[in-house]
């Protein structure tokens, strides 16, 4: 082969495809994809199994869908979430088109905000012969009439299908009786896992015939405890998972459940069953020794003795969540920490918990104690730098995720600590921490604060000899009065300087939300949030920063799919349009109260091509008819809150 100077040229020998695979394993997702478009033999390499595993396809019902489904039939296996569909030809369409092209390869399937007819599931679901997951949360479109599968060739056709569905969500299904529940849940002979989250489940009496619930069988209006029984008798074997939250089962329903012969849960939801007591979950404890993950969040009625029976009971337990139980106190934590499965601990709003029993059980001397991965301490209020600082030394080299958020005692010193010690966090909360400063970001002393000031020393109340105000005394100046010496060039300098860890040593962060922090500025915005990683960033109500920081985010941060920047009113048309170019991966961006006009949203369509969700709520600078061409250009997009734009509200008429 020879070049125009006559001069012979080497053929480049074509990548084996391991090796290809090999590169492309090291890509982001959406990165992969655009790889694959180099050529025919680098998108073969993409199809490779190991990038095909936990793939979700999510879109709206539509005509542009078909084509999509058509292009999945490639695939060896495929898992999809269909939102908006409903009764007419074209979700039928689509639902057909599903069967034919994905019918033996499709493994996961959920149709949330749908409303379709019973005919067109039942024409589907024979086909799904590989499905091992189905989600049918909130389509009470299917149950309304009572009929669904009510007849003997439908049944066998579904039970054939569906033989090997491992997990079914009936979530939120106000129509769900006994009837029908025994007909869907007959075709299904090996769950694993079940969620009947939100319905209407009859544990004690039935309203409609006024008597006890198991004295008639088979009831077309309730679904019964009876009836829940008999499924976790016939399938005990196999059933491992269990969701009941937000239901009115009673304690002694839950004693009924818990003593089925013969069934072992590992995971058990009970979030906003506010009728169990401490007594119930005794028994519960007692019963079901093997969980590993329970939920008994939002249980009001529940205290600290609940706590003190989960940790002398359950000594197998990765993951619970105790979030929004009021009467809980610090008692009992320090067992609890001291079960040494433990990985996820959920506090959220345990108005008591200061931290102190928390550290108290973990510091226990010649004890076993809970490596914790995940702790979430939200609206825990009494939490104070002192105890973050003792959790962030005990937890430095397990913890991934902590949320700090609305805990309004913690200062910079708690961020000096968890830079310090948490080098592996991937999710930082830090939201409504109103005391945090750029220089806790930035991991330096503010310099007034270096030398303590005798004279500035707190000597109590002052006290006037005036007769006009004899006995009265002026109040001393609250701490939330004094705002934080800004950061300064020379301070910047000498950051770069500097050894100290700043938010720069959490490099391997994924998710970071810095909302209502409203002491932050660009100094450190502008310095700290550099992670390649980064996904999700929220800096919400900031109002100091400027184009600047979202400039920086932007060059820094190229891998985030969710970015809010709502009630930042420095943030303009210019900033974005420095910015977007740079985010391709962008699927959620709020930009409400912003100063922008309808430039961005131009913008927005040229270079956002995966935008799902946009917030431009009171941006009164943007006009609907560009708001209707954004909504024509994105084919992704599904949501965008526009309310009171142009200083009108036009939510009535965004769908």
């Amino acid at each position: 082969m020879e070049d125009s100077d006559g001069e012979d040229s080497i053929e480049t020998p074509e990548l084996p495809l391991e090796i290809i695979v090999y590169i492309l394993s090291f890509l982001h997702a959406s990165d992969r994809k655009e790889a694959s478009l180099v050529c025919r033999s680098w998108y073969n390499a993409s199809q490779d199994l190991r990038f095909q595993k936990n793939i979700t396809f999510r879109f709206p019902a539509s005509a542009s869908s078909l084509e999509l489904v058509r292009g999945l039939g490639t695939r060896s296996r495929c898992s999809l979430i269909i939102s908006q569909l409903d009764g007419f030809s074209m979700s039928k369409s689509l639902l057909l088109e599903v069967g034919l092209c994905l019918g033996s390869k499709l493994e996961s399937l959920a149709l949330p905000g749908s409303s379709i007819t019973e005919a067109s599931l039942l024409a589907l679901l024979p086909r799904l012969t590989s499905l091992r997951k189905l989600d049918l949360r909130g389509l009470d479109s299917l149950f309304m009439s009572g009929a669904f599968l009510s007849r003997e060739e439908h049944r066998q056709q579904v039970s054939l299908a569906l033989s090997g569905l491992e997990e079914l969500d009936l979530s939120d299904l106000r129509y769900l009786s006994d009837l029908t529940f025994n007909r869907l849940t007959g075709c299904t002979p090996g769950l694993h896992r079940l969620s009947l989250a939100g319905c209407h489940i009859a544990f004690e009496f039935d309203p409609y015939r006024g008597c006890p619930v198991g004295s008639v069988e088979n009831s077309s209006a309730l679904l019964s405890l009876r009836n829940l029984r008999r499924l976790l008798t016939e399938q005990k074997s196999t059933l491992v998972a269990l969701d009941l939250s937000r239901t009115s089962i009673t304690p002694e329903s839950l004693r009924t459940i818990a003593q089925v012969q013969g069934l072992v849960l590992e995971e058990l939801h009970l979030h906003g069953c506010k009728e169990l007591t401490d007594y119930s979950v005794e028994v519960l404890v007692k019963h079901q020794p093997s969980l590993q993950s329970l939920d008994i969040s939002a249980c009001t009625e529940l205290t600290t003795r609940a706590v003190v029976a989960i940790a002398r009971g359950l000594k197998s337990l990765t993951h619970l969540s105790l979030s929004r139980d009021w009467r809980i106190t610090e008692k009992g934590l320090t067992d609890l920490l001291s079960v040494s499965s433990l990985r996820s601990l959920d506090l959220s709003e345990c108005l008591h918990i200061s931290g102190v029993e928390i550290v108290k059980g973990l510091t226990k001397s010649n004890a076993a104690r809970a490596q914790l991965q995940t702790l979430n301490l939200k609206s825990c209020t009494y939490i104070r730098d002192a105890a973050v600082f003792s959790l962030t030394k005990l937890f430095g080299n397990t913890l991934r995720e902590l949320d700090l958020t609305s805990c309004i005692n913690v200062t910079d010193l708690s961020v000096c600590a968890i830079t310090t010690y948490l080098q592996g966090l991937v999710v930082l909360r830090l939201g409504g921490c109103k005391e945090v400063t750029d220089w806790g970001l930035l991991g330096m002393v503010e310099t007034t604060k270096c030398e303590p000031d005798e004279n500035r020393g707190d000597k109590g109340p002052r006290f006037t000899r005036t007769f006009g105000n004899m006995g009265f005394f002026k109040p001393p100046r609250l701490p939330f009065e004094e705002r934080p010496k800004l950061v300064t060039q020379g301070d910047l300098e000498q950051f770069k300087d500097q050894m100290g860890a700043s938010l720069l040593a959490l490099n391997r962060l994924q998710e970071l939300d810095l909302t209502a922090c409203s002491k932050l500025t660009d100094s450190s915005i502008t310095q700290v949030v550099r992670y390649p990683d980064l996904q999700r960033l929220s800096l919400s109500m900031l109002p100091e920063i400027t184009d600047a920081s979202l400039l920086s985010v932007a060059w820094h941060c190229r891998s985030l799919t969710s970015l809010a920047l709502s009630h930042c009113p420095q943030i303009s048309d210019w900033g974005v349009a420095q910015a977007v170019p740079h985010l391709h991966r962008l699927q959620h961006l709020s930009l409400s109260c912003c100063n922008i006009t309808d430039r961005s949203l131009l913008l927005l369509v040229q270079h956002c091509k995966r935008l799902r969700t946009l917030d431009i709520s009171r941006c009164k600078n943007i006009s609907v008819t560009t708001v209707d061409l954004l909504q024509s250009q994105l084919p992704f997009l599904e949501n965008v809150h526009c309310k009171f734009i142009g200083g009108t509200d036009l939510t009535h008429l965004i769908v």
